[in-house]
């Protein structure tokens, strides 16, 4: 596995130099852990739920359509969301101000129920915000198992544009690690995404 340094040097050659590179990297700058915690609940809510409605579907049409889904989900009030009974579920299958996806409409209660629950952790711009870089890996699979929708890339495209500093393990990512012998196929394996979390922790602790 070679060092972070050569790492982005090889980077650096193919986005056609180091300043295109820093420029691609600066359209997602991280957030401090008090920027964080300080973005309302409904914002997170909003951000995930923007993301499990992108599933399979070209981004623009959901960004096209996305003032009408703020209207539909009153502006993705957390308390309201998880609250959501079978008229407002009912009511939104029909809505043609949003994408009419029942699994995909029932994991904006969903998610909003567990943040309910985070509360109790200080909420979940704490939890994301305190969980250590070291197990990103953790912060992932507790989305992907309390919440709803949010495994594969959908957590990680969430918080990387929420500003939560991280790993997304695209197509490219994965064609890097599998050429600096961290793995030999696409991560799936518990075993697998562990090797991939200690690669990122020691360029981290190298960068």
């Amino acid at each position: 596995m070679r060092a972070f340094n050569e790492i982005y040097d090889i980077a650096a050659a193919r986005k056609g130099g180091a300043a295109a590179l820093e420029a691609m990297v600066a359209q997602h700058q991280s957030k401090s852990p008090d920027a964080l915690k300080a973005i309302p609940e409904s914002r997170w809510l909003a951000e995930m739920s923007k993301f499990v409605f992108r599933t399979g579907l070209n981004w623009s049409v959901i960004e096209n359509k996305w003032p009408g889904f703020e209207d539909a989900f009153h502006s993705f009030d957390v308390g309201k969301c998880a609250m959501m009974d079978d008229a407002w579920f009912d009511s939104l299958l029909t809505d043609t101000r949003i994408i009419r996806h029942g699994a995909k409409i029932a994991s904006v209660r969903d998610n909003a129920a567990l943040f309910l629950e985070l509360r109790e952790q200080g909420g979940i711009g704490a939890v994301v915000a305190d969980w250590p870089d070291a197990d990103y890996l953790g912060l992932l699979d507790m989305l992907k198992t309390r919440g709803s929708r949010l495994g594969g890339s959908t957590g990680a495209y969430a918080l990387r544009f929420m500003g939560r500093p991280g790993y997304i393990l695209s197509n490219d990512v994965v064609a890097r690690l599998i050429a600096e012998g961290v793995i030999d196929k696409n991560p799936t394996s518990k075993t697998a995404m562990k090797q991939v979390q200690a690669a990122f922790n020691i360029w981290q602790d190298e960068s």
